[in-house]
């Protein structure tokens, strides 16, 4: 079994692959202030509660944006699975040309997305990310990454306009009935919502006209599924791509790594 783990800025998504599936997901909130073993605990138990042993895991592959909190999860893959997780960077073989200006600014989870979202549906193709960030990520026809968007998330919208406008309250991001918000509360979901969905789809028609093709265009993230039904471009919800990814990089690596 393959051990994915997923390293973000408000989330950390991990999953278990058996046989080439997607056996047992789950989620933790990323902080800093686990050690290894704390981080161990609850990865068992987790997995426990799904009917896994994650002892049985052969191998780790880890994606994170988040540098401070990657030493956590390296010491307690070598502390307790006693194996060297592999650390996707983008100067490992990836099966993708990166064009961007500096590859090495660019976010790891953007790249396994990029990975997973090209094996699957090849390209052009546009992926867009609905996490902390909005982010779209680019793939031409011939596998190359070209760059990207990236754009404030909607829960980040939301947080900051309550942190920084004393009179602004806290609001669940739903979709109010009406444009117009009759409402303090109702106003700021309809900006939020219906400002998400408009800069999306004016943002995929921007990118098809600067590729001057139609691209290929698919949602991944948390908020993604709220979205989804909005969206007039976007039509396929991807919402473990990035656990696939690090799946199908680790056995493409393991592969080059037989062969020497």
């Amino acid at each position: 079994m393959l051990l994915a783990i997923d390293i973000g800025n408000t989330q950390i998504a991990a999953g278990l692959f058996k046989n080439g599936q997607l056996v047992a997901h789950w989620r933790l909130s990323s902080t800093y202030d686990r050690t290894e073993d704390e981080t161990w605990i609850l990865m068992e138990s987790i997995c426990a509660a799904h009917g896994f042993k994650i002892q049985d895991a052969e191998g780790v592959a880890i994606t994170s944006v988040v540098p401070g909190m990657t030493p956590t999860f390296e010491k307690m893959t070598t502390k307790y699975l006693r194996c060297d997780p592999i650390i996707i960077q983008h100067d490992l073989d990836l099966g993708i040309k990166i064009l961007y200006e500096n590859p090495a600014s660019v976010g790891a989870d953007r790249l396994v997305n990029a990975v997973a979202g090209y094996e699957k549906y090849g390209g052009p193709l546009i992926i867009v990310d609905l996490g902390t960030a909005t982010t779209f990520d680019i793939i031409t026809k011939n596998g190359e990454y070209l760059g990207g968007i990236i754009a404030p998330g909607i829960e980040m919208s939301a947080m900051i306009m309550h942190q920084r406008a004393a009179k602004l309250p806290r609001v669940e991001l739903r979709f109010p009935e009406r444009v117009i918000g009759m409402s303090t509360e109702m106003s700021m979901q309809s900006g939020l919502m219906y400002g998400a969905v408009e800069m999306i789809n004016g943002m995929i028609d921007r990118i098809n006209n600067e590729l001057d093709e139609e691209a290929t265009s698919i949602a991944t993230g948390g908020l993604a599924r709220l979205i989804l039904p909005r969206l007039r471009a976007v039509k396929s919800l991807e919402p473990f791509l990035t656990l696939q990814g690090l799946y199908i990089i680790y056995n493409r690596l393991k592969i080059i790594k037989s062969r020497h």
